[in-house]
């Protein structure tokens, strides 16, 4: 019994610090890219595997990351605390659970056809490699969005067997929205990158600079997506959830304006929470009434 409350407490740890729950930023958005793609009869062990591999995905990129920056983790007083650094789990618990993320994903693109098989390893390069770029470029906020951005055309391609421009623009929107929240986030780090020499756009540019950056990529998030309506000739409901989605991202600019840190958990946190899910749910309507 007491071995088992031990591996209880391990895998709340583990959970606790790839921040499992977030999944929801970039799930739904994979959910509307295999609903745009689905015609005909609803594959329901398609849209399992998807969201196994979604799970597997992120857990994988998140977990990696925690250990390639255990190091910096432990040197900065914001993150010095997390299950790593402080010595909660061990590396070696973070690897099992890397490898058997990594194992979920490869068996979710083997089961979803022989193209997500064929592009997995490109996925992975990716959901690994985003864990680097901090060390030489700013720009990784956008590597980072290039790892959730992946997720809507994989999507696509696990229904429809094919890519298509649709999918395309749908995850360019993932991409610079994530470009943009990731930003605002590292501007809390501000400091402690340009001491360490940690790569970010907040570092490279200064605050107010990083702030105009991370609105226009939420402009080109709103705008990409629109786009993407227009191809799939969405309906009321859809363009409802986007008008709702660019309100959210509006006021997530607004709370952040001056760089206020007080204002960040709001701002990150709890208003990107619901773009994802807002996006999904007008989509879902529409699609809903499409078939019917």
């Amino acid at each position: 019994m007491n071995q088992l409350l031990l591996w209880l407490g391990r895998l709340r740890e583990l959970l606790d610090m790839i921040k499992f729950e977030h999944t929801i930023f970039a799930l739904p958005f994979a959910f509307v890219g295999a609903l745009a793609a689905t015609v005909g009869p609803f594959p329901w062990t398609k849209y399992l595997w998807v969201l196994a591999a979604m799970v597997g995905a992120r857990t994988l990129a998140m977990t990696f990351n925690r250990v390639a920056d255990v190091d910096l983790d432990a040197e900065n007083p914001r993150t010095s605390t997390r299950a790593l650094p402080a010595g909660r789990i061990t590396i070696f618990h973070a690897w099992m659970m890397a490898g058997a993320a990594a194992a979920l994903f490869g068996l979710a693109a083997m089961k979803l056809g022989p193209l997500p098989a064929k592009l997995a390893p490109l996925a992975f390069a990716v959901l690994l490699g985003y864990s680097i770029t901090k060390r030489f470029t700013a720009w990784t906020h956008a590597f980072l969005g290039l790892a959730l951005g992946i997720s809507p055309t994989g999507a696509w391609i696990a229904i429809a067997g094919k890519i298509e421009a649709p999918s395309l623009w749908l995850s360019a929107g993932v991409i610079a929205w994530t470009a943009g929240f990731d930003i605002i986030y590292a501007l809390q780090d501000h400091e402690f990158d340009l001491q360490k020499g940690v790569h970010s756009v907040p570092a490279a540019l200064g605050i107010p600079a990083a702030l105009m950056v991370s609105r226009v990529c939420h402009l080109i998030a709103a705008i990409s997506w629109a786009i993407f309506l227009l191809l799939m000739q969405a309906t009321f409901f859809a363009w409802l959830a986007l008008a709702a989605a660019a309100a959210i991202l509006c006021r997530e600019q607004w709370v952040m304006r001056g760089g206020d840190l007080k204002r960040l958990d709001h701002a990150f946190f709890s208003l990107n929470s619901f773009v994802g899910p807002t996006i999904f749910l007008g989509y879902l309507l529409h699609w809903l009434l499409a078939r019917a």
